[in-house]
């Protein structure tokens, strides 16, 4: 498919998800979820990692999780389970930026939602900061609606606000992103994003640091072995207490000079619609999530 066509088609899916809209949950997901994969999702006999992940947003009202995917009560849950040495130091949290103090949010900083993901601004000096009052995203941020979109259960009625944290790492660096897919806190591969000649690359490896042939085919293949972090047994041991307990959760940790540091808790990857090249390893995904009986696959949804 050339880059016009996938242009195409993107736009008509887009235009199809607006269409749907108004349905209630539960068609709306079958029919979105099948514009996706070109498949219908067999969501009463489920034996995909995709399939799991849409019943949990359908039926999984584990009162936990609309605090493990706000980006600020996050933090005292993560700093009871690990410590607070491994929590993001917050600067402010709020919905009006003209509020803040900025003599005493100390720079490199992060600005971003706490209610959604993918939106957000480096400040790196204060030109960043006078580009950032310019624009005043407040309006647009606090629109973000993940269940309104992906009808992502636990986002429904999470405080809409805005947080100022510290920015991990020195100005200008991008940080490795240490993705860890964690089934009651047993990791069961890590996905990395990491930088590389200004772009950024993504593998998969296991717990054990063996490079896995899967990718979820967001970012280029990094298909060369990346060295063993030094303090991977330290971010196992992070991942492992911080999921114990929680059926699923993808936890993300950013490893630094200072340390290991948890960047996010996500229950729904993608939105619930996360692809896998080989598409095999979305069956096999679904297998550490459930239990198995004589009569196959039977989805757990508690915790």
């Amino acid at each position: 498919m050339n880059k016009r066509t996938g242009g195409i088609l993107s736009r008509l899916r887009n235009l199809f998800w607006r269409i749907i809209s108004p349905l209630p949950d539960g068609p709306y997901l079958y029919l979105k979820y099948t514009s996706i994969f070109g498949r219908v999702p067999k969501l009463k006999h489920p034996s995909r990692f995709s399939e799991l992940q849409n019943l949990r947003k359908l039926h999984d009202r584990n009162p936990l999780y609309p605090v493990l995917v706000d980006k600020d009560r996050v933090k005292d849950f993560i700093g009871e389970r690990v410590g607070p040495k491994h929590v993001i130091p917050t600067y402010w949290v709020g919905t009006d930026l003209t509020t803040v103090d900025w003599a005493t949010v100390p720079l490199p900083a992060v600005v971003k939602p706490t209610h959604a993901s993918g939106a957000g601004y480096f400040l790196n000096s204060q030109e960043d900061i006078e580009v950032l009052m310019k624009r005043r995203p407040e309006k647009e941020w606090l629109a973000l609606d993940h269940y309104k979109f992906n009808r992502e259960w636990a986002y429904k009625d999470v405080p809409r606000q805005i947080i100022i944290e510290k920015m991990l790492g020195c100005p200008g660096e991008r940080l490795t992103d240490y993705r860890f897919y964690c089934f009651d806190g047993e990791p069961a591969h890590i996905e990395i994003r990491t930088p590389k000649s200004d772009r950024m690359f993504e593998a998969v490896y296991a717990p054990d640091w063996q490079l896995l042939d899967i990718h979820m085919d967001f970012y280029p293949l990094l298909r060369e072995p990346l060295p063993r972090p030094a303090r991977l047994d330290k971010m196992l041991e992070i991942v492992r207490k911080i999921g114990s307990g929680i059926r699923f959760a993808r936890i993300d940790l950013y490893d630094t000079q200072e340390g290991p540091f948890v960047g996010e808790i996500t229950l729904y990857p993608s939105g619930g619609f996360e692809t896998f090249v080989p598409d095999s390893y979305d069956i096999e995904l679904a297998g550490y999530w459930c239990d198995r009986s004589p009569n196959g696959v039977v989805l757990t949804t508690s915790g």
